[in-house]
């Protein structure tokens, strides 16, 4: 007895001194086979949803950025254009105007400064106005069927100037004053100068509002990158005290808002391009109208140039980086904040 009463406690005592795993049927350990298998066709779910309100949200957002951004593009674009066609024609021609007075011929006025500027070094072509093409010029503000005899209008003779000849305005200008009183040269230089000082305004207004536009994304992309991190803090928490590097906790961030701003970008972009497509078609429609040539009078045939779409492909490319890289900025500094 005395046996059998060793033997039972000393079964007891293996029992209790046996290690802390259940061994299953087959062998093993039954917490090591209850483990996900992390084998090579495993993937690990992503730590930032695939959709979610906040990302729609930010799509949404970038894409309004893009698309008045790559409207301010275009519009910049079509002012350079402009501007340039403008300041070409202007160097390239000149106005002699001949203010009517009493008693004056204007008929032989005209004839006689045609015949100075034809005499002139620098001068490839003259052209004087005749009355009804000078009231063709003034129908739009004073209407058809003005008479030269009621108003005091003025004639004009337009200079082409040539490219490979200098042209001498000062003694062109001492010339009419001596052989054809009443006539004065206008260079156009006055204008010129109005025209450069507009364009470059315009151009830094534009860049302005870009820049204006790429800080407002930049802050988008910080409050989401910071409300997705802040739904996800406890996955964050964990995977960052477990010792997950921070650069892969990043990256996730990073790829997830990469896709973000591509999506945003390229339907604000694709917006934008169709806005541009879509005005020209209506300009082009509409020629031969009132509105439509006065617009073309003042700025040119409304065209957008291929240095415009590409404005917009690249404020695209750079609204996705920023996204990407603020995102990833964002993510580093809260993770510093943590540990």
């Amino acid at each position: 007895m005395s046996g059998r009463n060793g033997a039972a406690p000393a079964g007891r005592r293996e029992d209790d001194e046996a290690p802390a795993k259940t061994q299953s049927p087959r062998g093993g350990d039954l917490r090591a086979q209850s483990r996900p298998a992390a084998g090579p066709g495993r993937r690990l779910g992503p730590i930032v949803p695939a959709s979610s309100v906040s990302g729609t949200t930010l799509v949404m957002v970038i894409a309004i950025m893009t698309y008045l951004a790559g409207l301010t593009v275009g519009g910049v674009d079509l002012v350079r254009a402009t501007a340039d066609d403008w300041a070409r024609d202007i160097v390239r021609e000149t106005t002699i105007q001949i203010r009517p007075a009493e008693g004056r011929d204007m008929d032989a006025s005209v004839a006689r400064v045609s015949e100075i500027a034809r005499g002139t070094r620098g001068v490839s072509e003259v052209r004087p106005y005749s009355k009804a093409e000078t009231a063709r010029l003034l129908e739009p503000w004073l209407g058809s069927g003005l008479s030269f005899d009621d108003l005091p209008i003025p004639r004009l003779v337009v200079l082409k100037l040539s490219d490979a000849t200098q042209f001498d305005a000062v003694a062109m200008q001492a010339k009419l004053e001596r052989e054809a009183p009443g006539a004065t040269l206008d260079d156009h230089r006055r204008f010129l100068d109005r025209l450069v000082a507009m364009a470059r305004t315009i151009v830094w207004l534009g860049v302005g509002v870009l820049a204006l536009m790429l800080a407002a994304t930049v802050l988008s992309v910080v409050f989401a990158t910071r409300g997705a991190m802040a739904g996800n803090r406890d996955i964050v928490q964990v995977l960052h005290f477990v010792g997950a590097r921070d650069g892969y906790i990043a990256g996730q961030f990073q790829r997830r808002f990469l896709r973000l701003g591509l999506k945003g970008g390229c339907a604000g972009g694709a917006a934008a391009i169709a806005t541009f497509l879509t005005a020209g078609l209506m300009a082009d429609q509409g020629v031969g109208t009132a509105a439509v040539d006065q617009v073309d009078a003042l700025f040119g045939r409304f065209e957008v140039g291929a240095s415009a779409y590409a404005g917009v492909l690249s404020i695209v490319l750079i609204i996705a980086a920023l996204t990407s890289i603020t995102s990833r900025v964002t993510v580093y500094r809260t993770l510093r904040a943590m540990g």
